[in-house]
This record gives structure tokens, C-alpha cells and sequence, in this order.
């Protein structure tokens, strides 16, 4: 049975909390005897990790969830608090920027320096040298002092050392965020062709597209400890769901009879009710793709007339997907009553790939002129398909052919 490269086993890291004053003295006497009886601040709590050769985790999470520093115990940085760390192979990190590089040295002599202290050999820094500067293409800055760097020069130079260097597991917080746009698309090509090759890759960062598009699997963490692992495109869609449903107090409802009481004096186009049904006409907020779902509702209207009624859909990362209304299809809701009107709106076999989803539904004057605040329900969309994107577009494979002469 193959073992990890990496076993993690309940692991914790604990850090002092700065004092001032007598506070102050107090912490540092501690420290320095030992006696463990100051103020703590718990970053990671409770992490039980296992990564194998081969396989690429993404480690997601707000500012201040224990990303980094469980990136810093893994590559043996710093020691955790509690817990026990096994780490059997060779490691290359990326983590804050520009550490391990002599600002008084050029960029040619941090490659060598900073190259010997990752393990390689000067043989092997000497042939090596010409791909890792034509890798970090910064020109004539690699013969300049490092101190003189951008943040993004920093980060191709140390990328470009780790491609030589080619460890057994990789770890990079937050590279691709410093990087301009074609360095990024580089790393991300040499990333996909380290990983065909069995690199194991540990990838912190605040883009979900890069985590999907690197990761298998994704970590989740928040307040220091794990909240979600599993396959990269199912946690970085519940990560993304958690955040738009804090933002959003319409997410609080149950998209069940959202409700608003009708004011006598109030004068707004007013969506009463709004709901969701499945094929079969009832009540739902989980549907699978490529089924029919039906959204429901009733409008009142203060003055009596026929309202219009717009439908708005967009992904839980706030993502606009589609929008309609009723006067674009000339059609007009239905009397209920003096001042009720009620509408369906008729979604045939939902494309959307699976995840979270919002729809929000305004309520307008006849002439579509005044638009009133709208109401709104989530949607939930199951699934199991590999795809990226929005939508599943139908679609075929088939042979190639030689270009036309």
C-alpha cells in the first residue's frame, strides 16, 4: 500500500498574544521559561491531512484561516503547537514573498544561493542556470540587486528556481496572484506538466478559477480549522455559496412562500409571493439539471393594472446567468383578484451545471418604466459532470480530419 508523502494527524499551532505594558514582560518571561501560562491565539485547530504522490490540493479560505500557516508547518518552517507531522519526501516552497533572498545580491546570485539551500549541487545550478533565467524573464534585472524588485519580478524569479528544482511535493502560497497575466498562464502550464509527470502540489490561493483548474482535491478552512475536503469543484462551490449567503440577507429565506405584507398606504408594484416547483409541480429549491423547474409568483398592484414581472438568475459567486421579463415576450400575469396578479415562468430543461444559484424576481409598473425591490429565492442544482462554466451546451465528439488545402 503506497504511503503519503505527507500525514498530518490532529495538528495545532498556537501563537502568543502581544501584550503591552506589564502584559508584555509577563509574555516574554513565560516564553522565555517555559512556563506556557501566557495568552494564546489557536491559528489552526484539529487538522487531519493525508496527500499522496500525485495529487494536487488547493487550500482555500478567508484572510487569517490558517492557510499559510499550515503551508509553513508542511514545509517544516515552523513546528505545530499539538498534533504529530510526517513528512516523507522532498519539499520546494513559495511562501512569502521574496524570503530566502539576499536583497544586497543580484538575481543571478540568489539563484545560486537560494538553489544550494533547496539541495541542488553547483553542477546541476550550473546547468540550469540559462533555463531558470529564461523561465523568469526579467531581462537585465537578474544582474541587478533584488532589494530593486517589484513584488512580481520577486515571484517569477523564485518560481523559475522551483521549475529547476522540480521537488516531490511543491507547495505556493498565493504566486499566481502577484503575477501578471501571461507569467500566471505560464505557471499554470508548468503546474498541469509537473503534475502529468507525478509532482505532488500544495496550492493556497483566492481564485477559485485557479483552484479548479490545478487542483483535484480542495481544503477548506475556516477560523483555523477544517470546514470542507473533497473534490476542488464541489468545496470551491460551497465556498462560494457560504460568502454570497452572508452578503445577501435574501438568501436567509427558505424559497419556500417568501412573503410581504401588503400596506395600505404603500403605492409599489410588490412581489407577494415567490416559489419554486419541479416537473411534477411541487414545492422544490433542490432540482437536478436538465429537468423542467417553474417559478411561481404573485405581484400586487396598488392602482389595479397589470404589472410586469422580470426574472433575474445569477450564480451564488454573483455571476448574472439570465434574465426575461414579461413584457420582452409580451406576455401578461394573470388576474387573481382586484389588485393580485399571479405568473409561471417555464424553465425547460435547466442547462445550468451544477451549484448554487439565486433568482430574483422585480415587480414593474405597465410601462416597465419603475422598477421595485425585488424578492428572492435560492435554487440549488444537482449533478455529476466534469464541466466548467454556466451551462451544459449539448454536444459531440467526433473524429478529425486533415485542414482543407
Amino acid at each position: 500500500m503506497q504511503s503519503p508523502l505527507v500525514c498530518l494527524k490532529n495538528v495545532g499551532k498556537d501563537f502568543p498574544v502581544a501584550s503591552t505594558g506589564l502584559g508584555h514582560l509577563q509574555t516574554i518571561w513565560s516564553l522565555l521559561t517555559g512556563r506556557g501560562d501566557y495568552a494564546r491565539f489557536s491559528a489552526l485547530r484539529g487538522i487531519d491531512l493525508e496527500i499522496y504522490a500525485g495529487q494536487s490540493l488547493g487550500l482555500i479560505g478567508e484572510n487569517g484561516a490558517g492557510k499559510t500557516t499550515l503551508l509553513k508547518i508542511v514545509a517544516g518552517v515552523i513546528r505545530p503547537s499539538t498534533g504529530k507531522v510526517e513528512i516523507n519526501c522532498r519539499v520546494g516552497a513559495l511562501l512569502e514573498l521574496g524570503a530566502g533572498f539576499h536583497p544586497e545580491y543580484t538575481g543571478r546570485e540568489n539563484i545560486y544561493l537560494t538553489a544550494a539551500l533547496m539541495g541542488m549541487g553547483k553542477s546541476d545550478i550550473e546547468n540550469n542556470i540559462s533555463s531558470i533565467v529564461e523561465f523568469a524573464d526579467i531581462g537585465e534585472h537578474i544582474d541587478k540587486q533584488i532589494k530593486h524588485y517589484s513584488s512580481g519580478m520577486f515571484v517569477r524569479l523564485g518560481f523559475a528556481i522551483v521549475t529547476a528544482l522540480r521537488p516531490d511535493l511543491l507547495i505556493t502560497d498565493e504566486v499566481l496572484a502577484v503575477g501578471d497575466e501571461s507569467f500566471q498562464k505560464k505557471c499554470i502550464k508548468w503546474m498541469e506538466s509537473y503534475l502529468s509527470d507525478g509532482g505532488t502540489l500544495m496550492l493556497c490561493s483566492h481564485s477559485m478559477y485557479h483552484i479548479n483548474k490545478v487542483c483535484h482535491k480542495a481544503l477548506w478552512l475556516h477560523r483555523g480549522q477544517p470546514r470542507l475536503y473533497g473534490d476542488a469543484s464541489d468545496v470551491t462551490r460551497e465556498y462560494l455559496a457560504h460568502f454570497e449567503e452572508k452578503s445577501c440577507k435574501a438568501e436567509e429565506d427558505k424559497s419556500r412562500n417568501v412573503t410581504h405584507e401588503k400596506n395600505a398606504d404603500d403605492e409599489k408594484y410588490t412581489i407577494q409571493e415567490l416559489w419554486l416547483e419541479d416537473q411534477n409541480r411541487n414545492h422544490v429549491s433542490n432540482v437536478t439539471n436538465g429537468k423542467d423547474v417553474y417559478v411561481c409568483g404573485t405581484v400586487y398592484s396598488p392602482d389595479q393594472r397589470i404589472p410586469v414581472v422580470a426574472v433575474g438568475m445569477r450564480r451564488a459567486d454573483g455571476t448574472p446567468v439570465y434574465g426575461v421579463s414579461t413584457e420582452m415576450d409580451e406576455f401578461q400575469p394573470n388576474a387573481l383578484g382586484p389588485d393580485l396578479f399571479g405568473f409561471t415562468l417555464h424553465l425547460k430543461q435547466l442547462p445550468l451545471l451544477p451549484g448554487k444559484y439565486l433568482i430574483r424576481v422585480h415587480a414593474m409598473d405597465p410601462e416597465g418604466m419603475r422598477l421595485f425591490d425585488p424578492v428572492e429565492c435560492s435554487l440549488n442544482v444537482s449533478g455529476h459532470t466534469r464541466e466548467i462554466g454556466l451551462c451544459r451546451i449539448e454536444h459531440a465528439w467526433l473524429p478529425g480530419e486533415k485542414a482543407c488545402k
